[in-house]
């Protein structure tokens, strides 16, 4: 059996192993996010939420997920039905793509690459071709407005996101994410991490990943009450459930991000207590639960709002972070407390 796994045949089967246990995880974290999301707003409403189907409710999201796939998908006349097919499948596998570079422990990463932050960029950069092409292909004006609203959103906070990266890649020496991890280990715990050195951009960087993923309160392109649901408009069953699944994914690789980036990963917050997946998977569920609760209790902001606070507010913040988070490190203030470049290089 050894033998096998040694040979070219055997390492296809070990890496498809790989990719659907990955796969696996996600589509099972889809379902529990959509069920907690729904309780979350629940709880803050006061009310029951989900609690019908199967204990605690618990199984709701299998039975909507089965209707959707089950239902007669609606093509509205004039589409162009390549790219209107096209859009939600690309939404969805992108969003599953990038995770194939993230670490949840030691040597637990389908593609350990030292430029992985760039891949992820590349991917996540990519994501919003899908929903371009669906309002687009929609045939529709509400669509097609909700698509270039959703192309300028993406687009604006995907700058302050790269410069609120470059400020940890400088801290740290490498764009490989299991390195961004080794950096913040040390003897006093989650007081190592980068939340604690790169506070300010802890908070921008969740602000812009609610943008990014067109959460609330910054879902402007799929506005309800001005676009009726924008892009998606004319998509219904399976091609609205994947976009709909897309964006949980995308959510998802958020919390993953912040946990690597600033909450150490897979690192036990206190010393004596053993580090491992568990971890990672903790941390990517509590920020999950912060992404719940902004869109229970935070209003809808106007677009010309978000679109300012995006150029005018954070793209200055995050580059002079950049500025001063370089000055930090080169001459490795407070003993090198920005400067992780021996560890984690």
């Amino acid at each position: 059996m050894d033998g096998f796994f040694s040979t070219g045949l055997g390492t296809a089967v070990i890496l498809i192993a790989q990719c659907l246990a990955v796969v696996a995880f996600v589509m099972i974290s889809l379902i529990f996010m959509v069920y907690g999301d729904r309780k979350v707003w629940a709880a803050v409403q006061v009310r029951r939420g989900p609690n019908v189907v199967g204990p605690w409710g618990i199984l709701q999201t299998f039975a909507d997920a089965l209707k959707y796939v089950l239902k007669e998908i609606v093509v509205p006349a004039g589409v162009d039905r390549p790219v209107y097919f096209l859009a939600p499948m690309l939404s969805f596998v992108l969003a599953l793509l990038a995770f194939a570079v993230i670490p949840f422990d030691y040597g637990w990463v389908l593609a350990d690459i030292n430029v992985a932050i760039l891949f992820v960029f590349a991917v996540s950069s990519l994501e919003v071709y899908g929903v371009i092409m669906g309002g687009w292909a929609s045939n529709s004006k509400y669509a097609f407005l909700g698509g270039l609203r959703s192309a300028a959103q993406m687009i604006s906070y995907e700058v302050s996101l790269g410069l609120i990266i470059i400020g940890l890649i400088i801290s740290t020496g490498s764009m490989n994410l299991s390195d961004i991890v080794r950096a913040q280990e040390g003897d006093w715990g989650l007081f190592n991490w980068y939340w604690l050195p790169h506070f300010p951009m802890l908070v921008l960087f969740f602000v812009s990943a609610l943008a990014e993923t067109n959460r609330p309160p910054f879902d402007l392109p799929e506005a309800e009450s001005e676009l009726v649901a924008g892009f998606m408009v004319e998509y219904s069953s399976t091609p609205y459930l994947l976009f709909m699944a897309g964006e949980y994914i995308a959510i998802f690789l958020m919390c993953a991000l912040i946990s690597l980036f600033f909450f150490g990963g897979w690192l036990s917050p206190v010393p004596f207590i053993a580090d491992g997946w568990w971890w990672m998977v903790i941390k990517m569920w509590l920020w999950f639960f912060m992404f719940a609760m902004v869109k229970a209790i935070v209003p809808r902001y106007r677009y010309d709002q978000l679109m300012r606070i995006g150029w005018k507010v954070f793209l200055p913040l995050s580059l002079g972070w950049v500025v001063l988070v370089a000055f930090l490190a080169k001459f490795e203030v407070l003993g090198g407390f920005w400067a992780r470049w021996a560890v984690g290089g």
